[in-house]
Parts: structure tokens; sequence; C-alpha cells
């Protein structure tokens, strides 16, 4: 298996990550289920799929869902929240599945990970002819303040863990001459959390989730303090950001 960014050590606090994490919103799980053509008969691989956030909400369309996620504590939410959906351990550099396997592949906040251009190929090669990769992101919406605030306390222990906004998505599938017809769309979202939900969002960050015991104490003890002074419930916004392309 491919190793690993030292910080996704953060995502082994599975429970931490369910609890604190968005899901996606309808419209735009309704999209990826038009666009890749998800129903009874086609087949989708959910990839790097954490707890199973996408996972479930793929579930509903017939499709057969496969998961494939490199960390066992997450695999083991998966598990627990999606029953039945076939898991197994892999990356998204060597998955484990034959060539032409499915129909379509997810991403769900997951491709800032990944050694992109290997990645590509590798999903290139499980794909059907034609078959479609969509992969979509959360976005904290920082145009909200109590956002901001957020990030605030959270954006100086980033260092050098990857981020979504060093891409831009849709040109990297226009330039990999393995996906073409890319499309970027955009889709508001909400998360409603209580004090202890804020806290479960902002320890479930990579590099929250790997900092000493004490400097994570002192993150959550911010952050509470931030909770309590806010209106409640504390209501985070969110611009998801959706990208598909189809196998050339």
């Amino acid at each position: 298996m491919s190793e690993l960014h030292p910080a996704t050590r953060g995502f082994e606090a599975a429970s931490v990550y369910e609890r604190g994490r968005p899901d996606y919103p309808a419209a735009a799980v309704a999209r990826i289920v038009e666009r890749l053509e998800l129903r009874p008969g086609r087949t989708v691989l959910d990839l790097a799929a954490g707890t199973g956030k996408l996972t479930r909400l793929l579930v509903p369309s017939g499709a057969n869902v496969i998961a494939v996620e490199p960390l066992r504590e997450m695999r083991t939410e998966l598990e627990l929240h999606v029953p039945g959906v076939l898991t197994l351990a892999g990356t998204a550099e060597r998955i484990p599945l034959t060539d032409g396997y499915v129909d379509a592949v997810t991403v769900a906040s997951a491709f800032h990970w990944f050694d992109v251009e290997s990645a590509l190929r590798e999903i290139r090669r499980v794909l059907a002819p034609g078959g479609g990769l969509a992969m979509i992101w959360n976005a904290r919406d920082e145009r909200n303040p109590f956002q901001r605030a957020l990030s605030e306390i959270i954006g100086p222990l980033r260092g050098d863990t990857p981020q979504r906004t060093l891409r831009d998505w849709r040109v990297l599938l226009a330039e990999s001459e393995l996906f073409e017809r890319p499309e970027r769309l955009l889709f508001e979202h909400e998360q409603l959390v209580d004090e202890d939900g804020l806290v479960a969002r902002v320890l479930s960050v990579s590099f929250v989730g790997t900092l000493p015991r004490g400097a994570r104490a002192g993150v959550e003890e911010r952050v509470r303090a931030l909770a309590r002074a806010a209106e409640q419930p504390i209501r985070l916004t969110y611009m998801t950001e959706l990208y598909v392309g189809f196998a050339s």
C-alpha cells in the first residue's frame, strides 16, 4: 500500500471524524447520481471513503457501491454506519480492483491527499470505457464570521498539510488527457452543531488531530469558548465544490 502523509494519523480517531464532519448537500449528490448514471446494474467505487459520509448517500441510487479506504479505523466506522457495502483496504495509487471494473468513481474530501497524477492513472484504469469521476469537497465558507473565527484558531497549525485550494481541479482533469468534459459545480451547504459537535468538527481536522495532547486541549478550550459565545445551534456554512469528468 502507498505510504500515507503523516498528517493522516489525525484521522485514526474515526469516531470523532464521523461525529464532526458534515454530510453532503442533497442537490450535489443528486447531480453525482445523474451525471454518473448511478442505478441498478451499475457499479461505483467510493475511493478514500473514510467513515462513509458520501458512501451512504450513494446507496439509495441502487448502484452496487464499493468503498476503498486505507485506514483500518475508518473502515471499521464505515462498516458500522453503512452495513452491506463491500469495504476494501487500498489507496488511490493502488486500487484493489481489476481493469475496467467500475462504471464510476467518487472521491469525497480526499483527492488533495493523493499523488494526483498516479491516482488519475489508476482511477482511469479501473473505470470502464466512458466511465465518470466525481470529486467533491465541503469548503468552509469564510464569508461567514464564525468560520473566519475558526480559521484564526486552525489556520496557523496547518504546516505542510495538503490543501484542496492548491490545485485547479477542473483544469487538472482537462490537462490529464485521461478525462474529458470536465465541469465544476457549486452548492451551498449548512451544518448545525452544538458545542461538542463543534469541538468534534475541529478535532477531525487532520493536523489538529495529530497535535500533542496538551496543544490539542488548548485548541479545544478556545473552540469551546467560541461556541459558548455563539447563538445555538451553531450554523457552519460551506460551499460544496463538485468536479465531474469522463474517461476519454
